[in-house]
């Protein structure tokens, strides 16, 4: 490793969870300039599964942003470059040149903005040349990717001579570094990935046709997405002209992160696993009152404390009495795998889509431990800042659609889970209690579970456990 190489060390995007291959850059919080220490978080980014931040493993000046916010970046590859000895002056100072002779210019000029000589090196083409012409970038409001300019006393770059038979084109580049073009003023051979090209073949789109806005002119995935749906979009637009009165009543929001994954789990989820869905609707008058009473207990002082928290703790109750139901369908190795711990599952909506952390070994926890673990996940995922591990291995789930005040509904299960419960709006509706009938509050209660390991037996027992324990609150104790 070279001194120069010792010095800019570089913080490549890292898989943050469960062999995730790439993730969106949400926001910096440095730019070119700033100093950072080892453990400071630089940047947080989107992956299929949460919003998590980075931290740099190293100190030093920050000397180079790669990407900008909002672009999305493969696991392995550089998204900034620190000076870890700022104090050492340049870097790569360049040779003075011989006497008599005057200084050449490099090989490609850089981008005002961008770090000087760097190039991208794609699989298949070795050093990739700079080109001569560049897409102007449009300016954004967060830190730009762009090198500290140079010293002083660094020799300007000598720009070649027009030629004079064509006064107006562009400035002819020397043969060693300029690549070779096409009739378009393009490279004979766009800039892309393997995968890319691979992506655009199967799309039947032409690169040639693809404006690219990776860095230094590459392709990217997204780049032929959008020329696809350009192009499939001409194909079903009438040849008379828009109406312009729809204009402005419609907005396209990529599908990505966690919205994304979310929706290929679902999918997944309800096409492999044979869903049965069962419902009871029970008197939670006791319980509602227990809540209140709990409220003023000083054992929950500071707690969260509501239905959800006593609905919770009589799921793991009925686990506990039937544990069957905690299993998982085992499809590559054709078994069920019985747990006997419960990682419960909390159902939670964020501006980015659902997500299902969980708290884990909640079976073994006391009610304020289960409040407390209850209280944290939920201020977690209202913040953003659930991480993976949180979100994985996860036994059994709760969705509470009574927040919304939805009576009930058809859950799907999360995948590798046997069953979730769906917890309903808790409503004053008459009820015949005692023999009479009088105003109670009511819920409904809807279990899903995988038919493939649950029978309709034992998925009526958990359900009619727990409606039992919401029903008559000292069961918690009595059943314990």
């Amino acid at each position: 490793m070279t001194a120069v190489e010792q010095r800019f060390r570089e913080f490549k995007m890292p898989d943050v969870g469960e062999g995730l291959t790439e993730a969106e850059i949400l926001k910096w919080f440095v730019a070119p300039g700033d100093t950072v220490t080892d453990g400071q978080v630089v940047c947080e980014v989107e992956t299929a599964k949460a919003a998590v931040e980075l931290p740099i493993p190293f100190d030093g000046v920050v000397h180079e942003v790669r990407f900008d916010e909002g672009t999305t970046v493969d696991v392995g590859t550089p998204i900034i470059s620190v000076d870890t000895d700022p104090g050492a002056g340049e870097a790569a100072p360049q040779a003075a040149p011989a006497a008599g002779k005057p200084a050449e210019a490099p090989a490609a000029e850089a981008e005002p903005g961008e770090k000087e000589g760097r190039q991208a090196n794609l699989v298949g083409y070795g050093a990739a040349p700079a080109s001569t012409k560049r897409r102007p970038r449009k300016p954004l409001p967060g830190p730009q990717r762009s090198a500290p300019a140079p010293s002083a006393g660094a020799p300007a770059p000598q720009e070649p001579a027009p030629a004079p038979a064509r006064p107006e084109a562009a400035p002819a580049p020397s043969p060693s570094s300029a690549p070779e073009l096409n009739g378009s003023g393009r490279t004979a051979r766009p800039l892309a990935k393997p995968p890319v090209r691979k992506l655009a073949k199967d799309l039947g789109i032409d690169l040639e046709a693809v404006t690219p806005s990776g860095p230094d002119g590459i392709i990217t995935r997204e780049d032929v997405h959008a020329a696809a749906e350009a192009v499939q979009t001409a194909r079903e637009t009438p040849v008379a002209a828009p109406s312009r009165a729809v204009e402005g009543r419609e907005r396209r929001v990529p599908v990505k992160g966690v919205r994304k994954a979310t929706a290929q789990a679902m999918v997944n989820s309800a096409f492999t696993a044979p869903h049965v869905t069962e419902f009871v609707t029970v008197d939670v008058t006791r319980t509602m009152k227990l809540v209140a009473d709990l409220k003023q207990d000083p054992a929950m002082a500071g707690l969260r404390v509501n239905p959800l928290l006593l609905v919770a703790k009589a799921l793991l109750v009925a686990i506990r009495r039937n544990p069957d139901v905690n299993a998982t369908w085992d499809e590559d190795n054709q078994e069920i795998v019985y747990k006997d711990y419960v990682n419960l599952g909390i159902a939670a909506a964020t501006p980015r889509g659902l997500i299902v952390p969980n708290i884990k070994d909640a079976h073994a926890k006391t009610l304020p431990e289960l409040a407390s673990a209850l209280g944290e996940l939920v201020t977690t995922a209202r913040e953003g800042k659930t991480t993976p591990a949180e979100m994985s291995g996860g036994t059994v789930t709760i969705t509470n659609v009574g927040v919304f005040g939805i009576d009930a509904g058809t859950p799907i299960l999360n995948p590798g889970e046997s069953a979730i419960l769906a917890f309903g709006a808790v409503k004053l509706q008459p009820w015949v209690h005692k023999g009479e009938v009088k105003p109670r509050q009511v819920t409904t209660l809807a279990l899903s579970f995988d038919h493939r390991l649950v029978d309709g037996e034992l998925g009526s027992k958990v359900l009619a456990d727990v409606a039992a324990v919401l029903e008559r609150p000292k069961r918690l104790i009595t059943w314990a």
